[in-house]
């Protein structure tokens, strides 16, 4: 296999994986056969490399600290657990919409295989269960850290919005 295949594969940069090979530290045996560097097949995963992310939203700019306190709590829980977090994520946008890029690249990453958030409603304020099965159906998974949420649809739906309506009042008084 091609060195550069190889490195798309286990999630390296080419670069990366060149130097490595120049450098004798490839975790699998390599030769140079004239300009092409070939990765011996026999030591390869049978799985492709999966990475696991966090993600972290926050509603307004104006919370980045609060954001920054999100992916230290989530990265902290994630150490102990033993989950090694590959890739961390954070954008700030209002989750009601369908505008926010960094998640939809974050959905269409097929390497992405668990993806840890902090509360269902950082990652996805409405619908998140169905965004949860169709992550499961592609073998993927999502770890949320704090579980202890409101069992009923209608008082967590209503805590929802009135959160919302709170946060668009909030910036509302910032702004004047």
């Amino acid at each position: 296999m091609n060195l550069a295949a190889w490195a798309e594969r286990s999630g390296v940069a080419r670069v990366t994986a060149c130097r490595g090979f120049h450098a004798v530290l490839l975790p699998i045996p390599a030769r140079m056969v004239e300009r092409l560097i070939l990765v011996d097949d026999r030591f390869l995963p049978s799985e492709p490399y999966s990475r696991i992310a966090m993600y972290a939203r926050m509603s307004s700019a104006a919370r980045k600290a609060g954001r920054d306190r999100q992916v230290a709590r989530v990265t902290a829980w994630a150490t102990t657990q033993q989950i090694p977090v590959d890739k961390g994520v954070t954008e700030v946008g209002t989750a009601l919409n369908a505008h926010r890029r960094i998640f939809l690249a974050l959905m269409r990453d097929s390497s992405v295989m668990r993806i840890v958030v902090e509360h269902r409603g950082r990652f996805c304020r409405f619908g998140s269960g169905y965004v949860s099965a169709a992550l499961a159906a592609r073998g993927r998974e999502l770890v949320v850290v704090h579980t202890a949420e409101v069992d009923d649809d209608l008082a967590r739906d209503m805590a929802e919005i009135l959160t919302l309506i709170w946060h668009d009042a909030d910036a509302d008084v910032e702004a004047a």
